[in-house]
């Protein structure tokens, strides 16, 4: 089929996606159909996975097989079974307490998915969604908050959300303010604070052995910082606060990417609306 050519209308029961035809003159090189499917934004890989499994998949008109490898010109087939499975999948924000862990409960602290019950629901929550417990299923966090720090966590069934904000291509922005001391100075932290130990949180410091990525910091008040990070390494604020002699007091995470935590209360939960994008 030429570039000018109309494609065929996708078969009944199933939606199409077809990227660019491949170079003429180049062989065409393939990837696994799960990452395929997942650089086209249509789902994650395990979902691709079980996708294929169910038969709900073709590739050029052929039922997929898992592990199956294709070009960038083959035409992806998805059925409708498909959709409608990802339309019903939720994402959550919390705004997560002090004492919860964000994801499998550890020494003896319950994980932040406990609290996501009708009672804790924020009564500002505009979504038409209703709650039901099969949206527990398969609900996992989208990346760590820290068990004594507070704020947004996303918790979400969604495998392209999960892609979004933790696979290992996301450059997703996550902002922090982060409450301070300063050897015996815990008021007016900022005066007290060297500069250049400043410029260092923002690029130079290192962690387990690799250079961390530019983050940007700001004072947002005498006591407190407004970190702006790209990555998320293990309790990363707080040792690379440690580095230059700053003792974190408190962590709230406000933002990740465009999505604000806001007026969200401490300890309850609202759907991600449809409008809202990471």
């Amino acid at each position: 089929m030429s570039e000018h050519t109309p494609p065929k209308p996708p078969a009944s029961g199933a939606v199409r996606v077809r990227s660019q035809p491949a170079d003429a003159g180049a062989p065409a090189p393939t990837v696994r159909l799960n990452k395929r499917m997942a650089d086209l934004g249509l789902c994650s890989r395990r979902e691709a996975d079980d996708w294929i499994a169910r038969g709900w998949v073709r590739v050029n008109g052929a039922p997929a097989v898992m592990g199956q490898p294709v070009a960038a010109n083959a035409r992806i087939e998805v059925a409708r079974e498909a959709e409608q499975q990802q339309r019903q999948q939720v994402t959550i924000l919390i705004n997560k307490p002090v004492g919860y862990v964000s994801g499998q409960a550890e020494d003896g602290h319950e994980p932040a998915v406990v609290l996501v019950q009708p009672e804790n629901r924020w009564r500002e929550c505009n979504s038409r969604m209703r709650w039901g417990f099969e949206q527990l299923r398969g609900l996992a966090p989208a990346g760590r908050l820290d068990i004594d720090s507070i704020g947004l966590l996303v918790l979400t069934q969604d495998g392209r959300v999960a892609r979004q904000l933790i696979g290992e291509d996301s450059d997703m922005e996550k902002e922090y303010l982060v409450r301070v001391s300063y050897g015996a100075e815990n008021v007016n932290v900022q005066a007290a604070f060297p500069r250049e130990k400043l410029a260092l949180l923002c690029h130079g410091l290192s962690l387990d052995g690799q250079l961390l990525r530019p983050a940007q910091v700001s004072w947002q008040n005498p006591e407190q910082l407004r970190f702006v990070l790209k990555e998320g390494k293990k309790r990363q604020i707080r040792r690379m606060c440690e580095q230059v002699g700053l003792f974190v007091t408190g962590l709230k995470r406000v933002r990740i990417g465009r999505v604000n935590l806001g007026h969200l209360p401490i300890g309850q939960w609202r759907y991600l609306m449809p409008h809202e994008q990471f």
